[in-house]
């Protein structure tokens, strides 16, 4: 079979890796950090939220947006770019922000977080999930407005629960403290959390073990140089690569690597930020996922640990921690879940989630016959990278994509 290299060794490009090599692939995987799984994939989230895709953007997310820049503790912040390349992004952004663009990336992104459910069971019996602390949580989303309780119930997924807010205090104690402020909760079985690093860590253990794998290069690629219509050659920090077929998985990276191919990405980085708070055995953490709705913050138990995720940011690529974002966080988590951690040694982290404007990731083919993409998956990485990954696998065989998952084709 084919030489193939990965571009990048977060959580996607990993996957990518994998399928590749169990679909007889020669893989080779190219990181830039020294450690694996370090940048967007470190501290995310952890929630594996397969029936709650929808995306950002829908219907009055505009006007919502104008309300949460003037709230202090509110979950956008945007600051103004020279850069030409927010602008496009957010007028393509704005553009989906309608109820049928919503309905049709909804639809795809519910059968793509089917397969990729399916797939990391699959995944599972080669990298076991006790190994990055998975547990099959279910997700809570509460809401503390009953008209958009409401219009989220009539909206919900089949097997997904109502809960009025006696049942959410009951069923989920850490959230007694928010009773009398919430007007319901949808809960959904079947999702989990996990840690994505230690996943990534885990999967990489199980790569070098693999027939089908070179290796991991850590360094720099400076540039995809292309000749006649093919990927000739990626020009690194140390010295040219070559191989049949290259994958860019390198999360917000990718962007300036395909631009320098000729190729434009529709990505923007939208910063994230989590906190990694130590439980006390006196504590009352959650046992089940939860996502505060309008709050905009989610809660995650994963091993010892509770992960308090939040935030978009649009300041470009900006990795810093701003400590005025994470007092907010703190905030916000003392007054939803008092009790659930000590807050004051929390790990704070940021992050940048490189997202489509329209919020589904582009999976497929270039116009470069041996450059492929896997990039795009927003705040939902950790969710979609194993039915992105055997999507891609299988496009590389020669095997289309789902007539239900066309819309993931990049653009020509």
């Amino acid at each position: 079979m084919s030489e193939v290299i990965v571009i990048g060794g977060g959580v996607v490009g990993l996957t990518s890796a994998w399928w590749l090599a169990e679909a007889g692939h020669r893989v080779t995987l190219v990181e830039r950090e020294a450690e694996v799984g370090s940048v967007a994939s470190y501290r995310n989230g952890g929630q594996l939220s397969y029936r709650y895709v929808s995306p950002l953007a829908d219907a009055g997310v505009p006007l919502k947006a104008l309300h949460w820049l003037f709230q202090p503790d509110g979950p956008l912040r945007f600051r103004p770019e020279a850069d030409p390349r927010q602008w496009r992004w957010l007028a393509r952004f704005l553009a989906n922000c309608n109820a049928a663009a919503n309905r049709r990336t909804t639809a795809t992104l519910l059968q793509l977080g089917e397969l990729s459910r399916n797939a990391m069971s699959e995944l599972s019996l080669h990298v076991p999930l006790s190994e990055f602390g998975w547990r099959d949580a279910g997700k809570l989303v509460v809401y503390r407005s009953a008209r958009l309780f409401e219009h989220a119930a009539g909206l919900a997924q089949a097997g997904a629960e109502l809960w009025t807010p006696a049942a959410i205090a009951w069923r989920e104690p850490a959230l007694a403290a928010l009773q009398g402020e919430l007007a319901g909760g949808i809960f959904n079985p079947g999702e989990a959390v996990a840690d994505c690093h230690a996943f990534c860590l885990a999967l990489l253990q199980r790569l070098r073990a693999h027939p089908g794998f070179n290796g991991v290069l850590h360094r720099d690629v400076n540039r995809i140089h292309i000749k006649r219509g093919n990927v000739d050659r990626l020009d690194t920090t140390a010295g040219p690569l070559r191989a049949d077929h290259y994958v860019l998985a390198a999360g917000i990276a990718s962007r300036d690597l395909a631009a320098g191919a000729g190729i434009y990405l529709p990505l923007y980085p939208l910063k994230g930020y989590s906190l990694s708070a130590p439980i006390r055995a006196a504590d009352n953490a959650p046992q089940i996922s939860v996502t505060d709705f309008e709050r905009k913050v989610l809660y995650a138990r994963i091993g010892p640990q509770l992960r308090v995720a939040a935030m978009v940011d649009m300041v470009g690529a900006d990795r810093r921690i701003d400590q005025r974002r994470i007092q907010s966080l703190v905030r916000l988590a003392r007054e939803a879940m008092p009790g659930a951690a000590d807050y004051g040694q929390a790990e704070a982290w940021a992050g940048l989630r490189p997202a489509t404007p329209g919020g589904a990731p582009i999976i497929g083919a270039t116009r470069h016959r041996n450059l492929w993409l896997n990039v795009g998956h927003g705040p939902l990485g950790f969710t979609f990278a194993c039915g992105s990954a055997s999507l891609l696998a299988g496009l590389l065989g020669g095997t289309p994509l789902p007539p239900a998952l066309a819309g993931l084709a990049p653009r020509r």
